[in-house]
């Protein structure tokens, strides 16, 4: 009995520290970029009819800002490639930016948003992280995918859903927590 319980004890504050380990990691998601995250509003995307995601706002702040950061989660409903994400963002960008972007920041852009996205299946979540004059995080179900230092880029994979001019005004409604009487 003492040796199996000298045996024992090392053992049990290793598997202890793991244990520890991996719960830890489990809270490292996107919260921890967020403090104290409050859902703002949620809304689906579709597409032809097809649902394509069910998106949903998260701030720290009682408003959505340019000026604090916020979380977008895209819950997708389909099957997409990573191309698909990327050049899909890619032509919204451009779109939004009406010609101040150019086609070499639309290529580095591309790069960086192929790090930051993976071919995704049905109920698979990428969610960004909007950082103010720092850029943006990325996450694929709650684990760290990449981090996107141009502030540029950020606010423009951003705009995408919440600009004024987006294709899916009722979607950045929603989002925003916004009815119709107050756009």
């Amino acid at each position: 009995m003492g040796l199996a319980n000298s045996f024992a004890s090392p053992w049990r504050g290793a598997i202890a520290l793991c244990v520890l380990l991996m719960s830890s990691t489990g809270w490292a998601d996107w919260r921890s970029d967020l403090p104290e995250p409050a859902l703002v509003g949620q809304g689906d995307f579709t597409w032809f009819g097809l649902r394509v995601y069910h998106a949903r706002l998260w701030s720290g702040a009682p408003a959505v800002s340019w000026e604090q950061p916020f979380a977008l989660e895209l819950t997708y409903l389909r099957e997409l490639s990573r191309d698909t994400l990327v050049e899909a963002s890619l032509d919204e960008m451009r779109r939004l930016g009406a010609g101040s972007v150019d086609d070499a920041q639309l290529a580095a852009w591309g790069v960086e948003l192929r790090k930051a996205f993976v071919d995704v299946q049905p109920g698979q979540r990428i969610t960004g992280v909007y950082l103010p004059g720092k850029g943006g995080r990325f996450y694929v179900d709650s684990e760290f995918r990449h981090a996107v230092t141009d502030v540029d880029l950020s606010r423009a994979f951003f705009a995408i859903w919440l600009d004024t001019r987006t294709r899916n005004p009722q979607l950045r409604r929603e989002l925003l927590g916004l009815n119709e009487t107050n756009p």
